[in-house]
């Protein structure tokens, strides 16, 4: 039995609402969303729901404690912790293409978890803290070190369940580490919102589209711009500055910075070794996918043989943008994906 939500409530027809079920023949994971997604109204589009969930909602999190970690490369990250007994369950969470613990997905998360009584450790990628790393390196969307290596830690704290939540690049890592995990992975069930799980065919629709595709385009290249130029000059011929300067898309940048620092060929190689899309098929942990089929920015589909995996339940909605999933009403909005991500979890608690 699979089950996937749209906006037509026909959609959701076993179960009880938020619930997992199980095919005793088949042992199939399935998730009954708690009510189908309902875009609010005047909200209904790909592009209104993205940027009203970037721009409105709050980003006002619970009381966090930052800790710094160092790295066993000889770097650090920044980790912002919401405290809970070590007994309760915790979220390991890890954020999108230039976010951070202060995203307001994050946020959103962070209130729900706290509401529940649970702990989490939001991840902040290097250089996404509000300070440059030291090494030369970033972050990218294949990039599972750090994330390991802070659940792995964070294993040593708590006593009760660890789950991971990732956002668009995030949830792409969280799937990547549980792809090459499998069995070992450190998390018992995960969940993953707005996922490029082919991160070349996402480039081109985000470099090629026209109209408010320029401000997307614009809005992280700024910042991925400033802080490479920034790098170069703390490590003076990592990369050539021209194309940096020259990039007006994320795959020219990719190509001038990403796949360099990181030791691949190129754009393409970056893209074909750090997709999840090829992976979800190795994945061993529950795990919930979350996506809209109108993404302006992750409009790849979730991958046919994904389906057959019997460990991945996924709801697929017709309308919801990227980690957007505006319901209610402008006035009262609910964000319908970060609260089935954690009604998802609290079967595994």
């Amino acid at each position: 039995m699979w089950s996937s939500a749209s906006g037509d409530p026909d959609a959701v027809t076993n179960g009880a609402p938020g619930t997992l079920v199980a095919a005793a023949s088949e042992q199939r994971l399935c998730f009954q969303p708690d009510e189908p997604f309902r875009p609010a109204a005047h909200l209904e589009s790909p592009h209104a729901q993205t940027l009203f969930a970037a721009l409105v909602r709050p980003v006002r999190a619970p009381p966090l404690v930052r800790e710094r970690w160092s790295t066993p490369d000889g770097d650090f990250v920044d980790v912002d912790f919401l405290p809970a007994p070590p007994a309760a369950p915790h979220l390991l969470v890890l954020h999108g293409l230039e976010g951070s613990t202060k995203s307001s997905y994050v946020a959103e998360l962070l209130r729900g978890a706290h509401r529940r009584g649970w702990g989490a450790a939001a991840l902040n990628f290097r250089s996404c803290s509000g300070e440059q790393n030291r090494l030369a390196r970033f972050y990218h969307s294949g990039d599972t070190a750090d994330a390991l290596f802070v659940a792995s830690r964070l294993r040593t704290r708590i006593t009760g369940p660890l789950f991971g939540v990732g956002f668009s690049l995030g949830g792409n890592v969280l799937l990547v580490l549980l792809a090459r995990a499998g069995r070992e992975a450190p998390f018992e069930a995960a969940a993953a919102i707005s996922v490029p799980y082919d991160l070349h065919a996402c480039a081109r629709v985000l470099d090629r589209g026209a109209g408010i595709y320029r401000l997307y385009r614009w809005w992280f290249l700024r910042s991925l711009r400033r802080k490479a130029l920034e790098k170069l000059r703390s490590h003076p011929g990592i990369f050539d500055s021209k194309p940096v300067r020259r990039a007006r898309g994320i795959e020219a940048f990719d190509d001038a910075v990403t796949a360099p620092l990181h030791g691949f060929r190129d754009a393409a190689d970056y893209y074909a070794q750090s997709s999840s899309g090829p992976l979800l098929v190795q994945i061993r942990r529950p795990t919930l996918l979350i996506s809209a089929k109108d993404d302006p920015l992750a409009p790849a589909p979730l991958p046919e043989p994904a389906l057959e995996n019997n460990s991945l339940a996924a709801l697929v909605t017709e309308r919801g943008g990227h980690v957007g999933f505006v319901a209610g009403s402008m006035r009262k909005p609910k964000y319908w994906a970060e609260q089935q991500a954690l009604d998802f979890l609290q079967a595994f608690c």
